[in-house]
């Protein structure tokens, strides 16, 4: 893999890790137009460069990646449920990232198969988009709030699941978990970036694991560079992509990315039928 087309598939990723559009799909179709070889260092690197994705959200939001519990709590409360008061935010990340990591070993071999098959992706692209662009009615039902409970952090979790059909989107399927729990479409959003992290921290050793049980440490260091580049453009992309789509989900909530996926879902479906040999990386 050419520098060029290390940076083409970095870009992607960090454009579109983060929002509800499915990463998965524009690699297809990224990889395929560059003809880019679907080695195994290949499909490695695209979960391996979602680390500089994963930094961009601690980054951008350290202040409250990094944050304590410290509003008061009665005297005489067991310890433990001293604890989870004062970790509060990673208690509830924690409850979100367990359903996934439990589907996940449990469903691997599965959701494996279902990488194998473009058109699965295609058509949940499709199917997404569709119910994108009527989500805003759907969930636009009564007050909505702020707060997320343990309760609401494990329906986000079970939402988060779906994602690993591929071409539903992590993120499109987190952040309708949390509307669907009343959720404010920016702190939907938002937790969505956070449960990225130990989510996709969890994916990326998980690959880089893989890579050096089948290829050994040399083909980490053979191509440390590439890994390197691929890391800091995803950063960089990612960091942009989060405050454009902050901004704007905000402002006009999620039609026009479910009109998105709709087309790119059809253009992936169009290669099929005109003899193009899409392959996942």
């Amino acid at each position: 893999m050419s520098i060029f087309e290390t940076i083409i598939i970095a870009i992607v990723e960090g454009l579109t890790e983060f929002l509800p559009v499915s990463s998965t799909g524009h690699m297809i179709i990224a990889q395929n137009l560059m003809g880019v070889e679907s080695t195994n260092f290949v499909k490695a690197f695209t979960f391996i460069i979602q680390f500089g994705a994963i930094l961009s959200v601690i980054v951008l939001y350290w202040r409250r990646f990094f944050q304590l519990n410290h509003t008061p709590i009665p005297d005489g409360t067991p310890t433990i449920k001293r604890l989870l008061h004062k970790y509060d935010f990673y208690w509830k990340l924690f409850i979100a990232f367990i359903p996934a990591a439990i589907f996940g070993l449990l469903c691997s071999d599965a959701i494996d198969a279902m990488l194998e098959r473009v058109e699965v992706v295609a058509v949940t692209l499709i199917l997404g988009g569709i119910f994108m662009i009527f989500c805003d009615r759907i969930f636009n039902k009564g007050s909505e709030t702020t707060e997320l409970s343990e309760r609401k952090a494990l329906m986000i979790g079970l939402f988060q699941c779906i994602s690993m059909i591929p071409g539903v989107s992590r993120s499109m399927a987190t952040i309708v978990g949390g509307m669907s729990q009343r959720l404010t479409r920016k702190v939907a959003a938002e937790f969505s970036f956070f449960l990225a992290v130990p989510t996709m921290l969890a994916a990326t050793v998980y690959k880089l694991y893989d890579l050096v049980k089948e290829g050994g440490i040399e083909i980490i260091t053979d191509n440390l560079t590439t890994l390197l580049i691929g890391n800091a453009v995803a950063f960089i992309v990612a960091l942009l992509a989060i405050k454009f789509f902050i901004n704007f989900v905000t402002k006009h909530g999620f039609k026009a990315f479910g009109w998105y996926r709709i087309i790119v879902g059809a253009l992936i479906l169009v290669m099929l039928f005109t003899g193009h040999n899409l392959t996942i990386a």
